[in-house]
């Protein structure tokens, strides 16, 4: 297999693992108790971890997508 394979199968191995592990995170964000105020609206706690995980996620498919282009030549 030559390098350049080899880097476009890593680039779509970070994004599957980031595509499949943030979610994950999210999830356990949610049922934190600092995810919600006493009135159950969303703390900072949550809309910064929210924004965090959208990012992750927004880089985790365009890696993945490079990664594939790149084994596609």
């Amino acid at each position: 297999m030559h390098l350049p394979a080899i880097l476009g199968w890593v680039l779509v191995i970070a994004g599957a693992w980031s595509l499949a592990v943030w979610p994950q995170f999210l999830k356990r964000v949610m049922k934190d108790p600092r995810a919600r105020d006493a009135s159950g609206k969303a703390t900072r706690f949550l809309t910064v971890h929210v924004v965090l995980v959208s990012i992750s996620m927004v880089l985790g498919l365009a890696t993945a997508a490079i990664g594939v282009a790149g084994l596609l030549g």
